[in-house]
C-alpha cells in the first residue's frame, strides 16, 4: 500500500502544505481509494461497510476534498469517567449543556485511536471530551432518555476540549477543516486483544497522559450488526458545526467500574484539561480491538 521508505511528499489543504508519506493512500488517491485495492491489504477485514457510504466532493477551507473520510482499519479505547456538573459547565461554551447521568454528575471520556489504515495514512489520535446533551433538545424525559442512549454507546454527543494527533496531515484537516483542537505531538497508542496502552508527549517530550490496562475480553461483531455514532459540535470561522462519526464496530468489550486502569497524569494539555474537570471515578473502559469508521466533514448547525 505504500513504499515503506519513510520518503515523503508535500500537499497543499488550502492554504497550508504537509508532509504525507510518498506513494501513500493520500498521495496516490487524495481520498478516493479504490475500495477493491484496499480491501487487498490483510490488515483491513473487509470493505462493505464503506461500498454504502458514496462519497461525495465537497469545498472547505482545506480546499476540495472527498467526505466522508474512511478509516479501513482501527482500534480504539475510551475510559469515560464521572466529573461534577459544574466542572463541565465551567469549560462549556455557553451554547452546550453537559449530559448528567446522575443529579450534579457528567461524563468526561479519555479516548485513543490508532489508525492503521484509512484514508490520510496511519495516525495515532487521543481526545479528552465531555458528554453533552444534543442541541435543541430538551425536557426531563430526553434527559433520561439521551442518558441511557449515552451509556449504551448508541449515539453519543461531544464537545472535544483537546485532540493531539501524530501528524501533520490530520492537525490541518481536524483544525482548520474541522474545527477541532489539535496539534502534533509524540503520540503512542497499542491495542490489542491482551493490553492497551498510550503514551502521549508534552511539548517538552515527557508524559503529559499515560494509561496502561488490560483490554477487556472481545466479542466479534458481523460487520454492520453495531454500528455506533458520534456528533461532535465545533466552531469554525465563529459559526457553529455539527461533525458525524460512524463507527462500524467488529470487535469490543466493555469493563464496568473497571479496576486496574493505569492512569499517569503529566504536565501538559491534556493533563490540564483532565484535571480542571475534576473527575472523580471510572465508570466504564471500552475497547475495540477492530473497528472502521466514516468521519463526514462538518455541517452548519444551529445549537439553539
Amino acid at each position: 500500500m505504500s513504499t515503506g521508505t519513510g520518503a515523503t511528499v508535500t500537499v497543499n489543504l488550502g492554504e497550508r502544505t504537509v508532509s504525507v508519506p510518498k506513494a501513500g493512500l493520500f498521495d496516490r488517491y487524495r481520498m478516493d481509494v479504490p475500495l477493491d485495492e484496499v480491501a487487498a491489504d490483510p490488515r483491513v477485514p473487509g470493505v462493505d461497510f464503506f461500498r454504502t457510504l458514496p462519497k461525495t466532493e465537497v469545498r472547505s477551507p482545506i480546499g476540495s476534498t472527498r467526505t466522508p473520510n474512511f478509516y479501513y482499519a482501527m482500534s480504539s479505547a475510551r475510559l469515560t469517567l464521572l466529573a461534577p456538573s459544574s466542572a463541565i459547565r465551567s469549560r462549556l461554551p455557553e451554547e452546550l449543556s453537559p449530559l448528567e447521568v446522575a443529579p450534579g454528575l457528567g461524563m468526561v471520556s479519555l479516548m485513543l485511536f490508532r489508525y492503521d489504515v484509512c484514508d490520510i495514512d496511519f495516525y495515532t489520535e487521543a481526545a479528552v471530551g465531555v458528554a453533552v446533551r444534543p442541541a435543541r433538545n430538551g425536557g426531563l424525559r430526553t434527559a433520561v432518555a439521551d442518558a441511557v442512549s449515552a451509556l449504551g454507546d448508541d449515539h453519543l454527543y461531544s464537545y472535544v476540549l483537546s485532540l493531539p494527533v501524530s501528524t501533520e496531515i490530520a492537525q490541518v484537516r481536524g483544525h482548520d477543516g474541522y474545527g477541532f483542537p489539535k496539534w502534533v505531538t509524540g503520540l503512542d497508542v497499542d491495542i490489542d486483544e491482551t493490553s492497551t496502552s498510550a503514551r502521549i508527549a508534552n511539548a517538552d517530550g515527557g508524559i503529559d497522559v499515560a494509561l496502561f490496562a488490560a483490554t477487556p475480553k472481545q466479542r466479534r461483531i458481523a460487520s454492520g450488526e453495531k454500528v455506533s455514532t458520534l456528533t461532535s459540535y465545533t466552531k469554525r470561522e465563529g459559526a457553529w458545526h455539527a461533525t458525524l462519526n460512524q463507527t462500524n464496530i467488529l470487535a469490543s468489550g466493555r469493563s464496568l467500574l473497571p479496576r486496574g486502569v493505569d492512569l499517569q497524569l503529566g504536565d501538559g494539555r491534556i493533563a490540564d484539561d483532565l484535571r480542571s474537570l475534576k473527575t472523580i471515578r471510572a465508570i466504564s473502559f471500552d475497547v475495540n480491538t477492530s473497528a472502521q469508521a466514516a468521519l463526514h466533514m462538518p455541517v452548519p448547525f444551529s445549537v439553539r
